[in-house]
């Protein structure tokens, strides 16, 4: 989509729906109330994470309007026109009313922020101005934390809960680490739950949707003692049926099978001290997440020699051939958002998730300073029983037998004493964090029952595709009588060798991993300070630094049945291919059986490793801000951030190394991976007056050791992307894996820069327009290598130089509108709502592949409603994707289902059959709702 055309279009809904990218929570008057009633500021903390002081401060002055709100996002209360960095709140309203029930849908407000989801809900990954971790290996950490009540989550997955009923979320932009526990190299999601009150009250709702959809939420607060023992419960259940449905076993995926509970205390013994305890538990018992096909077709080269073209063979693609040859459907050709998937029979998904934990936050006011103590342990669990290939024909699977699921265990300690100095002229803050996480990944993905002869069958189909040289039969290597003969007049006398060979790899049936074992055991140990210095009335520096120490040790191990691998590997005396490797004629074709035969090194060979590493690193991390207030209205800035996210290791045995030999104990270090590392520069506006906000900002952040996690069809493959300081003369986009080293500097590999826009507009007290533009230009340099040390880049990678980085659109706008009209003297009002996303064109795959584009598009929400007086009860009819917009989330290659793309044709020439699935966006859903509040 042209920029022009896509700017016209936004600003043409931006006149007929006005917007909000960011609807707001509480205002300097609430903020100067303890949070729900709660007995004193302290408290608030509890909601607020600000000081008596801080509170005081904040509400002496007066709110400009309605969107001029009291956020803490520098652990002190500030109206959001003081704070000098790019952040967004968004208030329980505004997520009722845009339909949010976890952190997903938070980009229909916050333009800068995308969600999104892929094998799993576990497998969420966030991303801010373009920059995020690919949630797939729970090896890697977020580059966007997620924050709870204080407490850090391990992985952004656990953001996809429901959240019960909140006091607001706050979206950080750009690195954070001198005032959260934990640091984060591009932003921070902080989620502030409701808190609970000395006044008894609380809340019920009902929902009822298409596809089934059941929602029953409610809370329940009220005192124990008066004025010194509060409680508070929140409660979440929620069905639905899926939004896919598969063919062969006449069931429904990606559905809705979940609940929620959360409980408080609030222990008030003086106006000091507050002492809060939450304790929470999810459940989702879900079968997430189905695929479509997107892409069958074969792409050729129409001229060989000759760069740049391809065409598509007009003959089909030969894997889908084999795969239908062999029994497979595609239900979805032609048409994937008719939403039909064909899984094989009896493979199902068993995602059951368990996430729960407790926390203890202690506020103490000292009189000159106040004391914040947070304490938390939390469990998370999540099955990934799977058919993995994501069609009917039985390639890969993980068995629903209790050994396949991901594990945290985390303790977390944050402490923080901050204070005012020097008749407020200084705010001070200094903190501790100290987390210990232990993370288990067990595994047993085997190769399905049909995998060996599909495998022999792509080996044959890429000699030739005529399918007269092929046959099903049991034993046969997939060649018929008449393939056997053609491949060995062509191979003379190595034809038994490899025949023989292809008939052991059709036998590579019900076999891989019984169980795989990694485990990756990390400690954080973090010390910070955050200091705001008032120059003047008007001018303010703010200057931060963390010291931060991460220690992190692997281990892994293996029950491997795969006994065909090791066979294949061996040399000619013992019946296998290895020794044709060095063969210059025949190392490509036994090269190819190996790979299949022991793709990501699935081996019984492994079983005989004891997979160990550990590291260690430091870092020092820190930001600097410089302010001006001028007056009431505008406040100036410009900062600069240095920001960092921990090293860790990739836990995925295809890492190991190539899948030809044997792997080695020594090749554990292959899994490691460097921190990442980013130097971020911001400058900005903000102005409030009475009616209107305008929030400016420039942004540009460098990344070094950026940590990429591609799935390249077979194995799931991190690397640093750095740039090397010197020209590689195109070794970073061409084909081989040893090219493009470098021998000078590594620089930074990843740039993102650009503006964002936020502007309300509040000329009514029941009404309010606002819209969020971001424009990101998140680019990969030239000249990329795959590590700090200059190694090459993964070949598959040969897009990436110079291209904008995957799932970061250039350009996205947000928009909404609120009008909630009171009918009359009745006390009844009415609501009216709606807000839209468009984003500009992206691509959804981190390799870049031409196949994996999204277009542009535009997802619209809406919602009228009916409340009664005081809004005691409600009545909502909604619309998510009032349009029923199709887009994707992500797309990928298909499981060992094919090689070769569009892009790689294009460079290189041959044949590009691989298949593409997809994870859709969801569609559109509709319903009704009924509240109650006492």
């Amino acid at each position: 989509m042209r920029a022009s055309a896509f700017l016209l279009s936004a600003a043409t809904f931006a006149i007929a729906v006005p917007a909000a990218a960011q609807d707001v929570p509480t205002t300097p008057e609430q903020a100067q109330m303890p949070a729900q009633g709660t007995a004193n500021a302290a408290v608030g903390a509890q909601t607020s994470d600000a000081t008596d002081a801080d509170t005081t401060r904040a509400a002496e002055q007066a709110p400009l309007n309605a969107g001029d709100i009291v956020v803490t996002a520098t652990r002190r209360a500030e109206r959001l026109s003081d704070v000098p960095i790019a952040v967004s709140a968004i208030s329980q309203e505004s997520l009722q009313n845009s339909g949010a029930t976890d952190i997903r849908a938070l980009g229909q407000l916050a333009p800068s922020l995308l969600v999104s989801s892929t094998g799993s809900e576990a497998n969420a990954s966030a991303r801010i101005r373009g920059i995020g971790t690919v949630g797939d290996n729970p090896g890697l950490e977020s580059s966007v934390a997620v924050f709870i009540d204080g407490v850090y989550r391990s992985r952004t997955g656990s953001g996809l809960n429901d959240l019960g009923e909140v006091d607001r979320i706050e979206v950080l932009r750009g690195p954070q680490g001198t005032l959260f526990g934990r640091n984060a190299s591009a932003g921070l999601i902080n989620i502030i739950t409701k808190a609970p009150s000395y006044t008894f009250g609380g809340y019920g709702e009902a929902t009822y949707g298409n596809y089934n959809n059941v929602r029953l939420a409610g809370a329940l607060t009220g005192p124990i003692i008066p004025d010194m023992l509060a409680f508070r419960i929140d409660g979440v259940f929620n069905k639905r049926d899926g939004f896919l449905y598969d063919v062969v076993n006449n069931t429904d995926y990606n559905d809705r099978d979940r609940y929620f509970v959360r409980g408080q205390l609030l222990f008030e013994p003086s106006s000091d001290i507050a002492v809060r305890l939450i304790g929470d538990f999810t459940r989702r018992n879900e079968k997430c997440c189905g695929a479509v096909y997107v892409d069958l077709r074969e792409k050729i080269d129409p001229t060989p020699g000759v760069p740049g073209d391809f065409a598509i063979n007009p003959a089909g693609n030969r894997i889908v051939q084999v795969m239908q040859q062999l029994g497979a459907i595609f239900p979805s050709a032609g048409d994937p958002y008719n939403r039909r998937i064909a899984n094989s029979p009896g493979r199902a998904y068993a995602n059951v998730t368990k996430d729960y934990g407790g926390s203890m936050q202690i506020d103490w006011n000292l009189g000159g300073a106040s004391l914040t103590s947070i304490t938390a342990y939390r469990e998370y669990k999540s099955g990934n029983a799977a058919d993995i290939d994501y069609g009917s024909l039985d390639i890969g699977y993980r068995d629903d037998d209790g050994n396949a699921f991901r594990q945290f265990h985390t303790f977390t300690q944050e402490l923080r004493l901050q204070g005012s100095a020097f008749d407020g002229k200084l705010d001070w803050l200094v903190g501790g964090f100290y987390s210990n996480e232990d993370l288990v990944v067990r595994d047993n993905l085997q190769f399905g029952s049909q995998y060996g002869l599909f495998a022999a069958c792509r080996i044959v189909a890429t000699v030739n595709p005529a399918a007269v040289l092929r046959s099903t039969t049991p034993g046969s290597g997939c060649l018929s009588p008449v393939g056997q003969a053609a491949l060995t007049q062509q191979l003379g006398a190595a034809a038994p060798l490899i025949i023989g060979n292809l008939r052991r790899l059709s036998g590579l049936n019900n076999l891989g991993d019984s169980r795989a074992d990694y485990y990756q055991d990390s400690e954080n140990y973090a010390a910070f300070t955050h200091n705001i210095f008032r120059l003047t009335d008007t001018i303010s520096i703010t200057a931060g630094l963390r010291y931060t120490r991460e220690e992190k040790a692997f281990r892994a191990f293996f029950n491997n049945n795969n006994t065909i691998c090791p066979q294949l590997q061996a040399g000619t005396a013992q019946g296998g291919l290895g020794g044709l490797l060095a063969n210059p004629a025949l190392a490509s074709l036994a090269g190819g059986i190996i790979t299949l035969g022991c793709t990501g090194n699935s081996s019984s060979a492994l079983n005989a490793l004891n997979l160990n590493d550990s590291f260690k690193e430091d870092q020092l991390t820190g930001t600097g801000v410089l302010s001006w207030k001028p007056n009431n209205n505008w406040l100036v800035y410009a900062s600069y951030s240095r920001g960092y996210k921990a090293g860790g290791y990739n836990l995925d045995r295809s890492d190991l190394g190539t899948a030809l030999f044997p792997r080695s104990n020594g090749d554990v270090r292959n899994l490691r991976f460097d921190p990442e590392l980013v130097n971020a520069y911001e400058a900005g506006f903000k102005f409030t007056s009475a009616d209107f906000t305008l929030n400016v900002a420039a942004f540009r952040s460098d990344f070094d050791n950026f940590q990429l996690n591609t799935f390249n069809g077979t194995n799931f493959v991190v690397e640093n992307i750095g740039s090397c300081s010197t020209s590689l003369n195109g070794g970073d986009r061409d084909a081989s894996a040893t090219t493009g080293a470098c021998t000078s500097d590594v620089k930074f590999g990843v740039r993102s820069q650009g503006v964002e826009v936020e502007a309300g507009l509040y000329p009514a007290r029941n009404f309010s327009v606002n819209m969020g533009y971001t424009f990101a230009d998140t680019r990969l340099r030239r000249n990329l290598v795959g590590s700090a040390a200059g190694a090459p880049l993964d070949p598959a990678l040969f897009l990436l130089p110079g291209n904008q980085l995957s799932n970061a659109p250039r350009n996205v706008v947000t928009l909404s509108a609120s009008w909630t009209p009171e009918l009359g003297s009745s006390g009844l009002s009415a609501l009216f709502y709606a807000d839209g996303r468009m984003s500009s064109d992206y691509n959804t795959g981190s390799d870049l592949f031409f196949e994996k584009e999204q277009d542009g598009f535009f997802v619209a929400n809406a919602r009228i409603g009916l409340r009664g007086p005081n809004r005691v009860w409600a009545v909502e009819a909604w619309v998510m994707n009032l349009f029923d917009q199709d887009y994707q989330q992500v797309a990928f290659n298909a499981p060992f289902q094919g090689a070769g793309s569009q892009g790689q044709v294009q460079r290189f020439g041959g044949v590009g059959n691989q298949i593409f699935t997809s994870y859709l966006g969801e569609p559109r859903t509709y319903g009704l709702t009924l509240r109650t509040r006492f």
